[in-house]
């Protein structure tokens, strides 16, 4: 549970609305739903988006804690059987900060558990830090965010996170899509899934707060809801 539902609840808000927006119906679940609502939810799910949060347990990589913090097991346990879910049924799965942290880490990679310098004063209690991403040209990315344009570029993200990922800690079957410089190296700032199967994206910034991010990725929302539609 969060400790402070109300900003929870309008944290988890702006994504529901990014989502209704887009043409989706967003249905929101949490570690405090029932067995009965969970097997509702996951039965009828068209598409899985893991929204941003607390750190994952560090066990579900293989390493102590040591760095991460205000671990919610609950929560952490509820995400991994929605990715299975999904994964079985072939639904298109959408990460958003901690949610394409546990992509990777769900997919059999790992993380860096803590960064300095990539976070921001509590949502909602200022602006947010921006950083540039590279979008590379060959990635699913780089089409829906620029589809007229989709060379290499570079965007400015917001940055609300502590921890993330490198090449290095890459789980197989994902593709980096997109990076960010930093003092500890290159880091993992968007995937995607390879090949022609099961639609996986994910990307490190906040694309829900939309005071703070491109126009851009509102087609990703769009692109999201879409392959749910078909799926």
């Amino acid at each position: 549970m969060a400790a402070d539902p109300d900003l929870a609840r309008r944290k988890n808000g702006r994504y529901l609305a990014e989502v209704e927006a887009a043409g989706g119906e967003a249905i929101a679940i949490d570690e405090t739903a029932d067995e009965s609502e969970r097997g509702s939810a996951l039965a009828s799910m068209d598409g899985l988006l893991l929204s941003g949060g607390a750190d994952l347990d560090p066990s579900l990589y293989g390493q102590p804690v040591d760095g991460s913090m205000g671990i919610e097991r609950g929560r952490d346990a509820l995400e991994l059987a929605a990715w299975r879910a999904a994964t079985e049924r072939g639904r298109p799965v959408l990460g958003i900060c901690r949610g394409i942290q546990a992509i990777n880490v769900f997919s059999g990679g790992g993380l860096i558990q803590h960064l300095d310098g990539h976070t921001s004063v509590a949502y909602g209690s200022g602006p947010a830090n921006r950083h540039p991403m590279r979008v590379s040209r060959a990635s699913r990315m780089a089409r829906i965010l620029r589809p007229t344009d989709p060379g290499d570029f570079v965007i400015q993200v917001n940055t609300y996170h502590h921890q993330g990922f490198d090449r290095e800690r890459l789980a197989p079957g994902l593709a980096v899509a997109g990076t960010a410089l930093h003092p500890a190296g290159e880091i993992v700032e968007a995937i995607e899934s390879v090949g022609p199967g099961r639609l996986v994206l994910g990307v490190q910034c906040h694309p829900e707060r939309t005071e703070s991010t491109p126009p851009e990725f509102a087609r990703l929302f769009a692109f999201f809801v879409d392959a749910a539609r078909s799926a």
